[in-house]
């Protein structure tokens, strides 16, 4: 078996059709079919079922399949390391991440990449919603911290970093503010609904936890998201991170909302898989392998 002949069985099961996979190699389909009958030859059975009109994989192509996932994420990994050993220093480093998360916790590290590589400019955005990604698949940032809603995983290589938890609040001048029922969407629907705008743009949208049918306002920052619901103007999810002191002095109360818990969200340090990585995003990439992002 060769290197081409999985990588070709992965592109089949990825596109979902041998010409699929033809088009995402630049190979003719003939070629495609002719390495997978090969494949099958020296194998001993066959990967795919040919009765439906897509190719499916036959049970012991999916065992198989299993494997060669694994390897092929393997030799991925060998080629990063690769590109690292004979990259330079980077120019500029971009870096896009969430503005549900803290900047505490990889604030040391970017400290010490910037002393231990002088010459490069780091540049660190914070985004809203779909906007870490859109900077990423956008070719403006090299690496995203975020969330994986919307990613297209087979393009990515991700990396978890932590949990994010956010958390509606309002205070407890606000009318709907009474932490001890249950209160239902029907009766929030009256209550106005402050909400933060995404930077993604339309392809990159992520709104979550919106009440359907409900007021709302609609801002473009946590911070003033947060003034307005301390002011006693509306409610809404914040992170938690951004309320503690609010929460322990109660100048903001949690609320319980039919169908709007608390969300608790993984976070992943997420970089594109054909974009080679420099030695400062090596050392960036690998230093985030080993960090743990977690709720303050």
């Amino acid at each position: 078996m060769t290197l081409d002949q999985l990588i070709a069985l992965d592109a089949i099961v990825a596109s979902g059709t041998f010409r699929g996979a033809a088009d995402r190699m630049n190979k003719a389909q003939s070629a495609v079919s002719h390495q997978i009958k090969k494949l099958e030859d020296e194998l001993g059975f066959d990967l795919f079922s040919r009765d439906a009109y897509r190719p499916r994989l036959s049970p012991e192509g999916e065992v198989y399949y299993r494997e060669v996932t694994r390897v092929l994420e393997q030799v991925n990994g060998l080629k990063t390391v690769a590109a690292g050993l004979r990259s330079e220093q980077e120019p500029l480093v971009s870096i896009a991440i969430t503005a549900t998360m803290s900047l505490d916790p990889i604030l040391n590290l970017l400290g010490e990449v910037g002393r231990a590589f002088p010459a490069t400019h780091i540049k660190l955005v914070t985004e809203m919603m779909g906007g870490p990604l859109a900077r990423l698949m956008n070719g403006e940032a090299h690496l995203i911290i975020a969330g994986l809603d919307g990613v297209p995983i087979d393009e990515v290589e991700t990396r978890p970093v932590g949990t994010i938890t956010i958390r509606p609040v309002a205070s407890p001048a606000f009318s709907a503010a009474d932490p001890s029922r249950v209160k239902s969407r029907r009766e929030m629907q009256a209550y106005t609904q402050v909400v933060v705008s995404g930077t993604g743009g339309n392809d990159y949208e992520q709104s979550r936890d919106l009440l359907l049918g409900g007021q709302r306002w609609t801002v473009s920052d946590f911070q003033a998201k947060k003034s307005i619901i301390t002011a006693g103007l509306g409610w809404g999810g914040i992170p938690e991170h951004l309320i503690l002191d609010e929460l322990r002095s109660g100048e903001l109360v949690p609320l319980v909302i039919e169908g709007h818990p608390p969300r608790h969200t993984e976070i992943f340090a997420i970089r594109r898989r054909d974009h080679p990585m420099g030695q400062v995003m090596s050392r960036i990439w690998n230093a985030l392998g080993r960090e743990a992002i977690q709720d303050s």
